[in-house]
């Protein structure tokens, strides 16, 4: 063994005593805690994923500075203060609207207590948990595969929600970026002696920066349309998808004024079913696990007089109906002090609005629970006493 070779070998056992962290610092993924923020990362697709823990919504994701989800707030701040339906909300106990002010579970009524003021409205509508602010922090970590973050609701615990949704569970939401991809997982265990109805969803508003609306290009993986009442209730009636779309893999969305339910979902070889938005180079796919059954897609046509208010202009967070999701789920804890600032990551939120197309995940169709009992509903999901609901939706970009 000559000098140059022994020498050599002696500084490298130095650089690894002394920098025993290098390699992890060199690693593709990581997960940064900042407060009450978890940044998700992937420097080989330069992909980045903001959380807020303490709402367990992912407010980013940005692919090379471009980000994918509509925003209405100028910082972080803004959105902590007030999140509205920005980022990936989630809509629970029940997703979207129903049709009175009560829902029908293992075929008994449960009618909710208006006064309480966290259910409003002669049609409810997105649950009460999009503003929830009562996620802990599970874990956030990273490994040579991927970067997660995981939160956790305990629903028992909070005696207004439990007065108006009787059924004791916990929520567990997992963010995991892998490849470039983001997994959005569920999982819902149930702690009561019934078994408990699923009618979850999520709102999350998504753009694509190279073209706006007038240019972007629909493909829905769904077979089948349900035809609504004036009040956006499922009637229980359905019709081909082409009755709508008559070319559902290629939809020109400045066509159309959407606030649609889909079913009968396409499915791949691993029972995802796949909605995507392409513009001129960028595409952002949406691919849903096999328990969710339905897909609302939601983008008002700025043209018409429906679609050319605050919420066609991604205006102040408000949702279909114009309730403020925001006040349907009020703080319950006390005011703690100011979090650590975050810059946002992607590009600035408000210059230009392009436009937004939603596809939301759906467990079961809007009003699942009531068209169930009343027998218009066949695909109704429930978890069984001490049993758990699990599933996932990934978002994909290409062309970024």
């Amino acid at each position: 063994m000559n000098r140059s070779f022994r020498a050599a070998v002696f500084l490298g056992l130095c650089a690894q005593l002394i920098f025993p962290n290098l390699s992890a610092a060199q690693a593709r993924y990581s997960a940064k805690q900042t407060g009450d923020i978890v940044q998700l990362h992937d420097t080989r697709t330069d992909t980045t994923v903001s959380v807020m823990t303490s709402l367990s919504n992912a407010y980013e994701m940005v692919v090379k500075g471009q980000n994918l989800i509509r925003m209405t707030f100028a910082s972080v701040n803004d959105f902590r203060a007030r999140p509205g339906l920005n980022g990936i909300p989630l809509l629970a106990p029940f997703a979207n609207r129903l049709d009175e002010q009560a829902f029908y579970a293992n075929g008994k009524k449960y009618n909710f207590d208006m006064e309480l003021g966290n259910v409003r409205g002669a049609i409810p509508i997105h649950g009460y948990l999009s503003g929830a602010r009562d996620w802990t922090l599970v874990e956030a970590k990273a490994d040579g595969s991927a970067a997660w973050v995981t939160n956790k609701l305990e629903f028992y615990r909070n005696p207004q929600w439990m007065k108006q949704f009787p059924f004791a569970h916990i929520l567990q939401m997992t963010y995991r970026l892998q490849e470039g991809v983001l997994e959005v997982q569920t999982r819902i265990e149930n702690l009561s002696i019934e078994p408990m109805p699923v009618a979850i969803g999520f709102h999350p508003y998504f753009q694509l920066t190279d073209s706006s609306r007038e240019d972007w290009t629909l493909s829905i993986g769904a077979k089948t349309h349900w035809l609504l009442a004036p009040n956006k209730i499922p009637t229980g009636e359905t019709e081909p998808i082409e009755k709508l779309l008559p070319d559902p893999h290629s939809v020109a969305l400045k066509d159309f004024d959407l606030d649609h339910v889909f079913g009968d979902l396409e499915r791949d070889a691993q029972g995802r079913a796949v909605m995507s938005v392409k513009g001129k180079t960028q595409q952002l796919d949406v691919l849903l696990g096999p328990n969710y059954r339905s897909v609302v897609l939601y983008s008002p046509n700025p043209a018409n007089a429906r679609g050319g208010g605050a919420a066609g202009a991604g205006g102040g967070g408000r949702g279909r109906g114009g309730q403020p999701s925001s006040a349907s789920a009020p703080a319950t804890q006390p005011a703690a002090a100011p979090a650590p600032s975050v810059p946002l990551t992607g590009t600035n939120p408000n210059v230009p609005n392009r436009g937004f197309i939603a596809f939301e995940p759906m467990v079961g169709i809007t009003d699942s629970m009531n068209l169930a009992q009343k027998g218009l509903y066949k695909e109704l999901q429930s978890i069984p006493p001490g049993g758990t609901w699990q599933e996932s939706f990934w978002l994909r970009p290409k062309g970024f």
